[in-house]
């Protein structure tokens, strides 16, 4: 899983930006709870639970968050 995390934050920018389209944000999701799981992190596991259900309106965040960080919305 750490493999799997790591090769997400390493791709570039542009995949990452890729991602961030409505359709294909859901990867973004899944990361977020990979993350959380492997953080241990509860919360970050409960909220990601929660933004599975709400993934049409987070793409947005994500591709926001990636041009300006270049990274995606997270907190763990």
């Amino acid at each position: 899983m750490k493999d799997l995390i790591k090769a997400m934050d390493n791709l570039p920018w542009l995949v990452k930006l890729i991602l961030c389209i409505p359709a294909l944000d859901i990867v973004w999701t899944v990361y977020r709870l990979l993350r959380s799981l492997d953080a241990k992190n509860t919360l970050g596991i409960v909220l990601s639970i929660i933004l599975f259900v709400f993934a049409p309106f987070v793409w947005l965040i994500d591709l926001i968050c990636v041009i300006l960080k270049k990274q995606v919305w997270w907190f763990c």
